[in-house]
C-alpha cells in the first residue's frame, strides 16, 4: 500500500498541514519538528513524486477555495469569479464545500494542504478551530473573519443600515427583518446595521413610532418562506408593511410566502434582500437588494493570496443599494 501524507502526519504526531509545510520548505516550521517529520518521511519511504517539480521550485500553481455551500448562489458566483481570474493567471482552483461543519472544514483543509497549494481562499466556519491547521499557509478569508488572517468582505453593517434606511424613506413604520444565523459574524453585522438604521431614524424623528420584529433562520429559501409566513400571519394591524432579509434567497422565499397568502408585492408588502445574486433581477417583481460587488471581492482576494497587494488585515468594500420593483411607498393606513 502506498504511503500517504496522512500516514506521515500520524507517525510524526503532527497535522497534515505541518507535513505539507515541511515538504514545501516553509520557514515557519521550527527545526525540531522539521527534523522529526523528515525522519518519518525517510523511515516510511514517502515520496510525493507527482509533486516533485513543484517542490523543487517551492511553488505550485494551485489555489484552494473552500466555501460553505456551492448551492448558495452567492458562493457559486464567487467560485466562478475566482476560477476565471486564477485561470487567466495560470493557476488552477481546487474547490471544496465545508457545509458549515467544523469537522468537514478540517478534513477538507487537510486534504487541500496535502496537495501543497500556493495559497488558500477560505470562507471559514463559525468559531472555526482551523487556524492552527492553516498556520504558515498563505490564507485569505472571504465574507467571514478568521483570527489572524486577512479578510475581504463587504461592509455588512452598512448594508443592513441601508436596507432599513431605504424602507423608512418610503414611509414604512412597521418593519420586519429575517436574519441569518447569529452564529456568524455576517448575520450579526447585518442585523446590527438594520437595528442601527431604525435607531437613527427614531433619534432624528423624535416621537415617531417605528415598530420592528426580528426573526432568525438560515440564509436559504426555505427559511425565508417559513419565517416570512410567520411574520405575515401576524394579527391584523401588526403585520409588517416591509421586510428586509439577510440574503436574497430568504427574500425570494418570502415572496413565495406572500404570494401563497394573497399579499401583493410591493402594493401590500415591500421586500429588500441582500447580495444581488443573478436571480434577484429575474424574479417577479424584480428584487430590491443590497449588492455585494462579487467580482471585486474575488479580484482583491486573489491578488491578496498571490501576494500582490500591500499587507493588511482587512479589505472592506462598500455595499450598493439596487432599487428594483419589490419595494414601494408604504400603503395608506386604513
Amino acid at each position: 500500500m502506498a504511503i500517504t501524507i496522512k500516514d506521515v502526519a500520524q507517525h510524526a504526531g503532527v497535522s497534515v498541514g505541518t507535513v505539507s509545510r515541511v515538504l514545501a520548505k516553509n520557514s515557519t516550521v521550527n527545526d525540531a519538528i522539521r527534523l522529526k517529520v523528515e525522519g518519518v518521511i525517510e523511515q516510511l519511504g514517502y515520496r510525493p513524486s507527482s509533486l516533485g517539480r513543484n517542490l523543487r521550485l517551492n511553488r505550485t500553481y494551485l489555489i484552494g477555495l473552500l466555501i460553505p455551500d456551492i448551492t448558495n448562489p452567492f458562493f457559486a458566483e464567487l467560485a466562478k469569479q475566482v476560477e476565471m481570474l486564477a485561470s487567466a493567471e495560470g493557476y488552477s482552483v481546487l474547490l471544496a464545500n465545508t457545509h458549515d461543519d467544523p469537522k468537514a472544514e478540517q478534513m477538507q483543509v487537510e486534504a487541500m494542504l496535502s496537495r501543497l497549494p500556493f495559497g488558500l481562499i477560505l470562507v471559514p466556519v463559525s468559531d472555526s478551530a482551523v487556524n492552527t491547521i492553516v498556520a504558515g499557509t498563505r490564507t485569505v478569508t472571504v465574507d467571514r473573519p478568521l483570527q489572524g488572517h486577512a479578510l475581504v468582505s463587504v461592509d455588512n453593517a452598512r448594508g443592513g443600515y441601508m436596507a432599513a434606511d431605504h424602507l423608512l424613506s418610503l414611509g414604512h413604520r412597521n418593519l420586519g427583518y429575517i436574519s441569518g444565523p447569529s452564529s456568524t459574524e455576517v448575520s450579526r453585522a447585518r442585523r446590527s446595521g438594520f437595528i442601527s438604521g431604525i435607531t437613527e431614524f427614531r433619534r432624528q424623528h423624535s416621537g415617531m413610532v417605528v415598530e420592528s420584529r426580528i426573526v432568525e433562520g438560515n440564509f436559504d429559501y426555505l427559511s425565508g418562506e417559513t419565517l416570512g409566513r410567520t411574520l405575515l400571519q401576524s394579527a391584523p394591524g401588526t403585520r409588517p408593511t416591509a421586510i428586509a432579509t439577510a440574503s436574497d434567497q430568504q427574500a425570494i422565499g418570502l415572496m413565495r410566502a406572500a404570494a401563497d397568502l394573497g399579499i401583493r408585492v410591493p402594493e401590500d408588502l415591500s421586500i429588500i434582500g441582500f447580495d444581488d445574486i443573478p436571480l434577484a433581477s429575474l424574479v417577479f417583481p424584480r428584487l430590491t437588494t443590497i449588492r455585494q460587488p462579487i467580482a471585486e471581492i474575488a479580484r482583491i482576494t486573489l491578488e491578496a493570496v498571490l501576494g500582490r497587494l500591500s499587507p493588511q488585515k482587512e479589505w472592506m468594500l462598500e455595499p450598493v443599494l439596487i432599487r428594483r420593483s419589490s419595494s414601494a411607498f408604504a400603503p395608506p393606513v386604513t
